[in-house]
């Protein structure tokens, strides 16, 4: 009995290989791989023969497995803390644009603010073996940190800023916008002024410790108008939260929510309950999504460049990987204070 001849262009279990696909369509195998990765620089021709080779082999491309032979992947690993916020939303949308033309796959992970869940799906995501990771910020467990320290993976941190040698990063200083947060409504007259902040993830920390420094040395700060939930964020919660903080504190004429959502939930129940805003509370909020100039009255809010962020830090994640360092490596890409009828 003749035992078959085994050909390396063909898997043991019978699914389309790439070198099938390329055959197909005319092409070498490499071409192939270029089309099916969107690199730009394939013409538009061999890029549909290829497409349609795969169609009819009803191939499907094995990320792991390309890493493998390669020892290099054309993945790059994004890990954000929400999918339902529009904050994270803009900011995976520019990174796409960014990194698909030039051939790279974008790898989401949503770790829903949850260190551990972080750490996990770093380990899960090392096995592909990435060429780089677009991560949110510097909080992390101790063992995230090594597994990014060990890995030698280029690696751009996203909305936070941080000057320690060899850290890229692309955002803004949370600090700094709850700091011009109070300046703004102290600027508007206002005499008790609260925060009030959900989630508690680092950033929302950040703004709120911003605030209050700035209330401090204004001599407007009171503790007791701090408010903080590690709930998560929602109108729902905003509206809430608003209505029990005039209940046990009438006289507050001006408040700072941590994100836009909690914000238009307060402004829905002030005007539920007749609450004139800003006459009797101004309303301040943060990120300044897209619904905030539409609410009545217009939010005022804190704009930040999300998609700023994520076009510059995928672009820092392009001259990593092709081994050049940043020229700037920290970017500080500011925010924008929006005055609105709210305030």
């Amino acid at each position: 009995m003749t035992t078959p001849k085994n050909d390396k262009n063909t898997r043991t279990t019978g699914r389309p290989t790439l070198n099938e696909v390329a055959r197909l369509a005319g092409v070498s195998p490499i071409t192939a791989s270029r089309a099916l990765r969107g690199v730009s620089t394939v013409a538009t021709e061999l890029v549909e023969k290829v497409q349609k080779a795969a169609l009819e082999l009803n191939y499907v491309v094995n990320p792991a497995a390309r890493a493998l032979a390669s020892a290099q992947s054309h993945s790059v690993v994004v890990l954000v803390p929400s999918l339902s916020n529009l904050l994270f939303i803009d900011t995976l949308e520019a990174i796409h644009r960014v990194l698909t033309p030039k051939g790279f796959e974008v790898l989401i992970g949503n770790f829903h603010y949850s260190r551990d869940e972080e750490e996990n799906l770093l380990r899960n995501y090392m096995a592909y073996q990435p060429r780089g990771f677009l991560l949110t910020g510097f909080d992390r467990t101790e063992s995230s940190r090594r597994m990014i320290e060990s890995s030698n993976i280029p690696c751009v941190y996203m909305m936070e800023l941080d000057s320690a040698a060899g850290v890229n990063c692309v955002g803004f200083s949370q600090l700094s916008a709850g700091e011009t947060a109070a300046e703004h409504l102290l600027s508007r007259g206002r005499k008790r002024l609260a925060y009030i902040g959900a989630q508690l993830d680092q950033r929302t920390l950040l703004r709120g410790e911003g605030f209050r420094k700035a209330l401090q040395k204004a001599g407007r700060y009171d503790p007791d108008l701090e408010v903080l939930t590690p709930r998560a964020s929602s109108v729902g919660l905003g509206g809430e939260l608003f209505l029990q903080l005039l209940a046990a504190h009438p006289d507050v004429d001006a408040i700072f929510f941590g994100n836009d959502d909690l914000a238009q939930g307060a402004l829905l129940e002030a005007l539920r309950n007749g609450i004139k805003i800003p006459e009797q509370v101004a309303i301040l909020g943060f990120n300044d999504l897209p619904m905030s100039e539409h609410m009545v009255p217009r939010l005022s809010s804190i704009n930040t460049p999300r998609e700023a962020i994520g076009r510059r830090a995928a672009e820092q994640m392009l001259t990593l990987m092709a081994g050049n360092s940043v020229a700037r490596p920290v970017q500080d890409m500011g925010f924008e204070l929006k005055i609105r009828e709210s305030t």
